[in-house]
Order: structure tokens, then C-alpha cells, then sequence
């Protein structure tokens, strides 16, 4: 029941930092480092401008796709952690932290299969309402221009987030949420509230860069943009051209919609 229960919050809370997470697509998107190549100064200006040129539902671009996938995506993450964790624990119930981190990896491996196809659409979604030319497009629109093998474009990158992010967030939310049990081990709202957002600090914080990349390898560059010829490509790009600093873009989006 707990997990049915997960799924169903997991598409509530998507809706609810959606916004918060178009801004963070679109401050990592921006591939500038000179003032006039700038569109969004910080975070709150890019929100302010969003809704002063698309409108307030211009921040939920792309929402509709995101609800679809979200509650499988957690559903094959979650389930291949569990089976991983009881794989990996011994006869006497121990399950050293090592083995923690490769079944929570796992989950994030296993995800990346379904999460990538929904991760492309829907940052391109995200970032269409900065086009001043061309018809924008949708969900469906998006797909047949990418075709089945496009939907994976970005994988590595997805692949180099999502892996070490499940192995951060399960072991350290799994500890958190023992310390957090009352004296009869239960775990009311607040607690689990608590561990999961303990957990998603260090998972979405240091997992960041990884992100930034994604985002650039999955966006369609528009005329004039710096292009990407794949993972190193893009790491290199990025930081001869914009810094080190580039790679922490969307930083505190990042964690308040993962946390």
C-alpha cells in the first residue's frame, strides 16, 4: 500500500515544483557568458520573465507528458531498489552500506530506460516558449521529430545523474528515516518528509553538473547556439567557454524540486 501511495504523491509533487524546475531547464540552457548572449540574469528573473511573456500557465509548459511518466518512472526506480536491497541482504539481515549504494545505483540504471524519451520531451517543451520564430510545437510534435533512437539522446548524461543520485538518496533516505523513527520505529509525515529531504540534498547538489550537461546535450540548439558532440564534448564546452561556474547553473532549482 506504501508503495502505491509513493506513486501517487510523486505525481502531486511533480506538479508542484514544475515551475520551479522550467526555470532551472532554461538557467541551464543558457549557453552565454557575454551580456548580450544573457536572456536571464538569475532565477528570479527568468520566472518573472516567463510569466510577463508567456503568461502564467507559461511556466507549466510541458507539464502534461510529465504527469504521465512520473509514476512509472518512480515505480521501476523504487522497485528495482527494493528487489536489489533484499537480493543484497545476508541470511542474518545485514546490508552493508556498499550494498545499499549498488542497489539504490540500480534503480537509478533501471529508470534511465524510461526516463530519458520522458526527460527530452519535456525540456524541449520547457524551452520552446523562448523561440521568437517557427511554429512551437508539442509533446507529440517533439517525438516524430526525434524518432525512437532520438528519445535516447543524452542517455550517458542520464545515465552519469541518475546512477550516482539513486546510490546518494536511498542509503542516506533509509538511514534518515531509522534515525528519525520514534522509540516504536514508526516514521509519521513529518519524519519521512524530513528523511527524504535530507537525503535529496547531497543526491541533487552534487549531482548538478551532471545535469547542466543533459539539459544541453537534450535541448535543440537554436541558430547561433553552441553545439554538443556528446558527453566529453559538451564537459569541454562548457567549461572552456563559460567557466567552471556554468556546470552549478540551476543549482538551487535543482535541489528544491528533487528535494
Amino acid at each position: 500500500m506504501l508503495f502505491f501511495e509513493l506513486l501517487h504523491y510523486a505525481g502531486a509533487g511533480a506538479a508542484a515544483v514544475y515551475s520551479i524546475d522550467l526555470v532551472k531547464t532554461r538557467m541551464q540552457n543558457q549557453r552565454g557568458s557575454l551580456a548580450g548572449e544573457i536572456m536571464y540574469r538569475n532565477s528570479f528573473h527568468c520566472f518573472a520573465k516567463v510569466v510577463r511573456g508567456e503568461g502564467f500557465f507559461g511556466l507549466y509548459r510541458g507539464l502534461l507528458p510529465q504527469l504521465m511518466g512520473v509514476s512509472p518512472e518512480k515505480a521501476i526506480k523504487l522497485a528495482a531498489n527494493f528487489t536489489m536491497r533484499d537480493l543484497l541482504t545476508s541470511k542474518d539481515g545485514n546490508l552493508p552500506l556498499w550494498k545499499e549504494c549498488i542497489a539504490g545505483g540500480s534503480g537509478g540504471a533501471c529508470q534511465v530506460i524510461f526516463t530519458n524519451p520522458l526527460e527530452i520531451v519535456k525540456i524541449r517543451l520547457q524551452v520552446a516558449g523562448e523561440m521568437t520564430e517557427g511554429t512551437r510545437t508539442g509533446a507529440i510534435g517533439v517525438i516524430k521529430e526525434l524518432g525512437f533512437s532520438g528519445l535516447y539522446k543524452g542517455a550517458s548524461a542520464c545515465f552519469l545523474r541518475d546512477i550516482p543520485f539513486s546510490a546518494i538518496y536511498f542509503p542516506v533516505y533509509a538511514h534518515m528515516k531509522t534515525y528519525l523513527a520514534d522509540e516504536d520505529g514508526y516514521n509519521g509525515a513529518v519524519s519521512l518528509v524530513g528523511a527524504a529531504m535530507i537525503a535529496g540534498v547531497p543526491a541533487a547538489g552534487l549531482l548538478t553538473p551532471a545535469d547542466v550537461i543533459k539539459t544541453r546535450l537534450q535541448v535543440k540548439a537554436r541558430s547561433g547556439q553552441q553545439t554538443y558532440n556528446g558527453l566529453i564534448d559538451c564537459a569541454k564546452k562548457i567549461y572552456k567557454n563559460e567557466g567552471a561556474k556554468a556546470f552549478w547553473k540551476g543549482a538551487g532549482d535543482l535541489l528544491h524540486t528533487l528535494v
